[in-house]
């Protein structure tokens, strides 16, 4: 039972975020993607800080809580706008895969932000890691400006912008709990997406389709708000690798809810450079998983 415990939330965990991507998909066949993707966070937003206001100190105070803020917001946030923009053309499961990467360009990112180092061997793993990318998007002069790899190179930008404010916040010496600093980071988000859509000429027509509504309450309740208590929870019970290892497994749930419920085709190529990301992943944290199997196994 204890063990059932223990899965669940990396389960259900799993699910939310795997469903996320045909969310996204669905959404936009109605909603312009940078607008989409700010009514997702004002959502969750309004939530967390809500929460926050009911539970916990809630407003930014020191000069690090807003450094945190700022940069989980400008970075982790709102460069998922190129998430939605990249998934008008690209598979709901691909763009999923291309997600297997985070880790990697983490570690990058710590290098130059933290003075991080690494060692020769998880310096192969982050070559490996790129190699799987690059069978995932394959990028030559025929297809350099088709639409579906300019799409597969948004998300790679999606994914250096989300994993520098991962980085961004773990630098800052932040003492507001989890859920008040997410909610802030949040809406400052949600800010730059609203921005950004106005900027661009993106039509606020109102009106949206029951698909389209349906889909922004699945991702700014479930997929954001909900997701992240589940995910920093196991963060504070497992720590860092194993909620890590989420990214890995959600792509799989995104493949089959994209193949079986939107038609959606994945290639054996794609699948192997997913499987090339993973291995150049366990080359890179290698003596982590090493002590988190021997953990597992007793």
């Amino acid at each position: 039972m204890s063990r059932l415990r223990a899965i669940a939330p990396f389960a259900l965990l799993s699910l939310l975020w795997g469903f996320s991507f045909p969310a996204i998909s669905v959404g936009l066949e109605a909603l312009p993607p940078l607008l989409f993707a700010s009514f997702r966070y004002d959502v969750a937003a309004v939530l967390l800080l809500g929460a926050a206001v009911l539970t916990t100190e809630w407003r930014p105070r020191s000069p690090g809580d807003w450094e945190a803020v700022l940069g989980g917001g400008c970075f982790l946030v709102a460069g998922n706008g190129f998430l939605f923009v990249g998934q008008q053309t690209v598979p709901s499961g691909v763009a999923a895969i291309l997600q297997g990467l985070v880790p990697i360009v983490t570690t990058l990112w710590a290098l130059v932000v933290l003075g991080d180092r690494v060692s020769p061997v998880g310096a192969l793993g982050i070559v490996v890691g790129f190699l799987g990318v690059g069978l995932v998007v394959r990028p030559t002069p025929a297809n350099l400006l088709a639409g579906d790899l300019t799409g597969r190179l948004l998300i790679l930008l999606q994914v250096a912008l989300v994993s520098l404010g991962g980085v961004l916040i773990e630098r800052a010496d932040s003492s507001l709990d989890a859920v008040p600093r997410a909610g802030w980071s949040m809406f400052v988000g949600a800010v730059v997406l609203h921005a950004a859509s106005a900027a661009v000429g993106e039509p606020i027509t109102g009106g949206y389709p029951p698909a389209a509504v349906a889909a922004v309450v699945y991702l700014g309740v479930f997929a954001t708000a909900i997701a992240f208590w589940l995910f920093f929870g196991m963060l504070d019970r497992y720590g860092a690798l194993e909620a890590s290892l989420i990214g890995y497994v959600v792509p799989i749930v995104a493949t089959v809810v994209g193949v079986v419920f939107l038609d959606e085709e994945i290639t054996a190529l794609t699948l192997v450079g997913f499987v090339v990301v993973f291995v150049g992943f366990a080359l890179l944290k290698r003596e982590s998983l090493r002590k988190l199997a021997v953990e597992v196994t007793g």
